[in-house]
């Protein structure tokens, strides 16, 4: 029991350099359809890992494996026996050259920023991006625009106010819409419209709560109490209403005029604080209260200040103000970055993200799939700690929110680690498709590397997650410059303009034998530049549309939806062989111990020793025998 103990406390402080522990359950290889050849048979094949709890030392140390991950699943490409091989993809940050298509991106969005930008050959006039800035992107879940009514904000002749009582009543519409939808309000019944209503000077002193003035309220949910109340007493028989109601029965039958207001109100409170505002539910009334004097809807957020420099203090919200003379009339966008948690306006610009833009159904685009896939972590959080070997932001998942003028546009899904940021996903608004966020994400979070790296020096890369060369929406990714390939075999970086001659020839190359394959045709790996430019202009033209930028995983990989090699199938390793000593270092789990394979194998039978070590040595050979010592290994 000692040497027990003492395993545990070697376990507890290796791997993860005092930053926590990694354990992960292994659940062998798998077959699944592929999301970039679409074979429509199962001929994507790679190792899958679940990580209980995942170090960031250690979850780097795999992406210099070739691994990736998907929420809490960690998957590896079986390079040789995948249909469409993806080679780990990275740029160091400080030798960044843009492109000529990615400045021009940089320039597209300040002229954005400075309204200097002709939106109308964008397809959207400036009056339909004038009230989608005013909008939230959390709002609305369904298959459809998010921006407001142009009639009701863009008349002329209509004051300012007039035009924020009507934002804030179809805002209202909104999301008694989403709560049919959810089962928080009653189906099937046609519930009355909202109209707010403006508070009048000498009744907002009156209401005023904490120095707040009562702006705006809305009686909406007396009406729907009402409309619901009628329409039980028309109905003979409380079976027959209970079915016409749907939804939540329960839920109906104790709805109140202050219950529903209070439900209508924790959906509406993102939208309200985007623009100044606060909104309670008070006495059945919906009413949104404001400290700025004369608040003005429309106007909020807009305008500008003095740039302020990014600090240690304030690293984890990056504030942009692009300014000129006209200060007042400039966008402003925020870069806010925060931990990986749920949120339901990032939830609601997903959601519209993948209808439009993926095309996806919204039965397959819930919350807990959202979650699954871009939410939940294994990660250890590491705080920043001050010693420079940690970045001001600490090192873990986190969710970076592209903001303009209030109004959130896009979320970028990113691991920041002890050596790199890795990008994951981004989603974006598809009404702002034309400032091509994808490449533009791609840009600042280059620039969030180089932030960074002053603080933590060995902070360097940026890592685009695959490069599939045998798909040509996703060889963009080469046209982020100097850019590097991980040889799946011995796993050295090769620069992309000695791996791309190998991949022309063949999609499965061991790309560390370069030197001698360049021996053997010397003529193969001679590229001039005139050649490189023409090779760059191909990437940045492949990308035109940016729909495919950061979708490594365009659809979440569902491990249930995948089948299972058998032992038998797996067969032998034709390149990697371990030796005993390589499976007795294994750090197992069980029972709440850290023991060696060493230590347990002479406690099971010839048979089961057998079938476990075939699983120990699939495991093994696929993180590494550095990592199996390291991280705690779960079988079953």
């Amino acid at each position: 029991m000692a040497d027990a103990k003492k395993m545990r406390s070697e376990a507890s402080t290796s791997g993860g350099g005092g930053r926590g522990e990694s354990v992960v359950g292994d659940v062998g290889r798998r077959k699944s359809t592929c999301g970039y050849c679409k074979s429509g048979a199962r001929t994507s094949v790679s190792h899958g890992l679940w990580a209980h709890s995942l170090t960031v030392d250690d979850y780097q140390a795999l992406l210099d494996r070739g691994w990736r991950r998907s929420g809490c699943f960690l998957y590896k490409p079986d390079m040789e026996k995948t249909c469409c091989p993806s080679y780990t993809i990275r740029l160091k940050a400080a030798d960044f050259v843009p492109s000529k298509e990615q400045v021009r991106v940089s320039k597209k969005m300040q002229r954005f920023l400075n309204r200097t930008l002709d939106v109308t050959t964008t397809g959207k006039s400036a009056n339909e991006l004038n009230s989608a800035a005013a909008s939230s992107s959390g709002d609305n879940c369904e298959k459809k625009s998010a921006t407001v009514d142009s009639s009701k904000v863009d008349g002329k002749d209509k004051d300012k106010t007039g035009q924020s009582v009507h934002f804030l009543s179809d805002q209202i519409d909104k999301t008694v819409e989403l709560c049919v939808e959810s089962g928080e309000l009653p189906a099937n019944i046609q519930l009355p419209k909202a109209s707010v209503k403006q508070v009048t000077p000498a009744k907002r002193k009156l209401q005023a709560e904490n120095s707040e003035e009562l702006m705006f309220s809305c009686n909406v949910a007396f009406q729907i109490v009402a409309t619901i109340r009628r329409l039980k007493k028309e109905v003979e028989h409380v079976k027959s209403v209970e079915h016409g109601l749907g939804g939540n029965k329960d839920a109906v039958s104790d709805l109140s005029p202050q219950k529903t207001a209070e439900i209508l109100v924790s959906h509406l409170k993102p939208l309200a604080q985007s623009h100044g505002l606060s909104v309670r539910a008070c006495n059945g009334h919906i009413n949104f209260y404001s400290a700025i004097e004369k608040a003005d809807l429309v106007e909020v957020g807009r305008s500008t200040g003095s740039k302020t420099p990014l600090s240690d203090a304030d690293a984890n919200k990056r504030t942009l103000k692009k300014n000129t003379e006209g200060g007042s009339q400039e966008r402003r966008i925020e870069l806010r970055l925060n931990k990986s948690s749920f949120d339901y306006e990032e939830y609601c610009l997903y959601r519209k993200y993948q209808l439009r833009v993926h095309n996806d159904t919204p039965e397959h685009v819930t919350e807990s799939s959202y979650k699954r896939f871009l939410v939940d972590t294994p990660l250890v959080y590491v705080p920043p700690n001050g010693d420079g070997s940690v970045p001001p932001c600490g090192f873990g998942s986190f969710h970076q929110q592209y903001v303009v003028d209030g109004k959130l546009i896009a979320v970028g899904v990113i691991d920041i680690l002890p050596k790199c940021l890795s990008s994951k996903y981004l989603f974006w608004d598809p009404d702002y498709a034309f400032l091509s966020l994808g490449k533009y994400s791609a840009l600042e979070e280059i620039k969030c590397v180089q932030v960074n790296q002053v603080h933590c020096p060995m902070l360097q890369y940026y890592y685009l997650g695959y490069y599939i060369h045998s798909c040509s929406k996703m060889r963009y990714k080469a046209a982020y410059r100097p850019s590097e390939l991980l040889c799946p075999l011995r796993y050295e970086w090769v620069p992309y303009d000695i791996a791309k001659p190998l991949l022309d020839r063949k999609k499965y190359m061991v790309l560390s034998d370069h030197a001698t394959l360049q021996n053997e045709d010397s003529s193969l790996l001679k590229v001039s530049d005139g050649h490189m430019e023409e090779q760059q202009n191909e990437l940045d033209q492949e990308t035109t549309d940016d729909v495919g930028m950061h979708d490594d995983e365009m659809t979440e990989l569902d491990s249930d939806s995948s089948d299972v090699e058998s032992d038998s199938e797996v067969g032998a390793s034709t390149t990697v062989v371990l030796d005993d000593a390589d499976l007795d270092n294994v750090l197992i789990g069980i029972r709440g111990l850290r023991l060696r394979y060493k230590d347990l194998k002479h406690a099971f039978d010839p048979s089961q020793r057998k079938f476990l070590e075939t699983q120990l040595e699939r495991y093994a050979i696929a993180v590494g025998t550095e990592l199996s010592g390291q991280m705690v290994y779960t079988a079953g």
